[in-house]
């Protein structure tokens, strides 16, 4: 006779998010996720970087984070300090930096840092669902500020400000991706961030500035970081090299001061962050990202221009959207009567997977009939296969799009 499993769940403490679902796989058309275009990997280049680095240096990986102290790797720290100067006009030491796990590990670190449950946090409106995610899972506040093709309205935010502070609430931070915003792409100007931070200073809540896509804009032409216009170091600046070189490495960093780097590492219990994907980006970046950044970009913009125009071919004017200045995301919306979580249902049972608009604002009212679609990791064939799919399930879900063959016929 067989024993009767062990039952674990009088033991789960209160409060544990919902169980994972159990892996199984991508969908055949995956339009999900912050998955980047496996073409544009740099495998050559980062082979040789890991022959180089490791018979350099190899036998370091015999003491944690090789010696370099727990802010990680030390000429990873000075490549970001140069990288960061040059591209985001950010002055930080590389004692300043700290490496992180990948942006995830920087959001949960501010946020354990700062919040405890029932305070308040101000984000934008569409927004990063990871964000999200965690601060409902910590039981923190949240207000959402509508956006414009400029990105957190400044208008709104004051009024917000003001109506919090009239109710003696000051929020913990002030969270923004200004630099191709997720999901909308946007690019905030040099002005609105001089008055996000003048508001910042007059209310006293600090910036949590995230710049995870900075590095994937069209042109490479940006703003200067919000951290580097910042006056008094009230901002907190992360970013990744996730969608510059690849997700899988698990590589971030956070720039703060002192007073909250030294909180941040207190809570940093994982004994540091991967050594060798550290040595290998380090290696690889000096020489190389400079070159290899804008090759990415402009094969994820030939990619974006495949997914605008099968979406123009398929959907006509049923799909709105504005093109975004950057990045790997494409924000979509639908016709009102269209329930994207729904379709989110229909399309993966078809084998198309997307990203329902609810999950990524603090308006699921608003955002019901908008999703965001990745455009990196399909190939060009497979952005107008699962577009031209996608639209034959929205179709039989909610009518839309109603077939061009008739559409063509009644303007006839």
């Amino acid at each position: 006779m067989t024993p009767a499993a062990f039952d674990f769940a009088p033991l789960f403490p209160a409060g544990l998010p919902q169980p994972a679902a159990k892996w199984t796989g991508l969908a055949k058309y995956s339009f999900v996720g912050g998955n980047n275009d496996p073409d544009q990997v740099p495998v050559d280049g980062l082979i040789a970087a890991v022959d180089a680095v490791l018979r350099r240096e190899g036998k370091g990986l015999a003491t944690y984070n090789l010696a370099h102290g727990p802010q990680g790797y030390r000429p990873l720290r000075e490549f970001l300090t140069a990288k960061l100067q040059r591209d985001a006009g950010i002055a930080a030491s590389p004692d300043d930096i700290l490496i992180v796990s990948g942006s995830l590990q920087a959001l949960d670190l501010v946020n354990h840092t700062l919040l405890a449950r029932g305070d308040t946090v101000i984000v934008e409106q569409e927004t990063y669902q990871g964000s999200l995610n965690r601060l409902t899972r910590l039981g923190v506040n949240v207000v959402g500020i509508p956006l414009d093709q400029d990105g957190m309205r400044m208008d709104a935010l004051a009024s917000a400000l003001a109506d919090l502070k009239a109710r003696s609430i000051r929020p913990k931070y002030i969270y923004t991706i200004p630099t191709v915003q997720n999901p909308t792409g946007s690019i905030m100007p040099a002005s609105r961030r001089a008055e996000l931070l003048r508001l910042s200073e007059a209310y006293g809540v600090p910036i949590f500035e995230d710049d995870c896509y900075a590095d994937l804009i069209w042109d490479g032409k940006r703003p200067p970081a919000i951290h580097a216009m910042a006056r008094n170091g009230g901002v907190i600046h992360i970013g990744s090299f996730s969608k510059s070189i690849a997700p899988a490495l698990r590589v971030g960093f956070v720039v703060a001061p002192w007073e909250i780097m030294s909180r941040m590492l207190a809570l940093k219990t994982d004994a540091g962050s991967g050594a060798l994907e550290q040595m290998v980006l380090a290696e690889y970046c000096v020489p190389h990202f400079v070159s290899h950044v804008p090759e990415l970009r402009r094969a994820l913009r030939k990619k974006l221009d495949t997914l605008m125009e099968a979406l123009n071919e398929q959907f006509g004017t049923a799909a709105e959207f504005e093109e975004p200045k950057g990045g790997i995301f494409l924000w979509v919306k639908l016709p009102d009567n269209v329930d994207t979580p729904k379709l989110y249902q229909s399309a993966l049972a078809a084998g198309v997977s997307i990203n329902p608009g609810p999950e990524w604002s603090t308006d699921g009212g608003y955002s019901k009939s908008r999703l965001r679609l990745c455009f990196a990791s399909p190939s060009h064939q497979q952005i107008r296969e699962g577009v031209a799919l996608l639209a034959d399930v929205c179709r039989r879900e909610f009518g839309v799009p109603v077939r061009i063959a008739n559409v063509e016929k009644a303007r006839g």
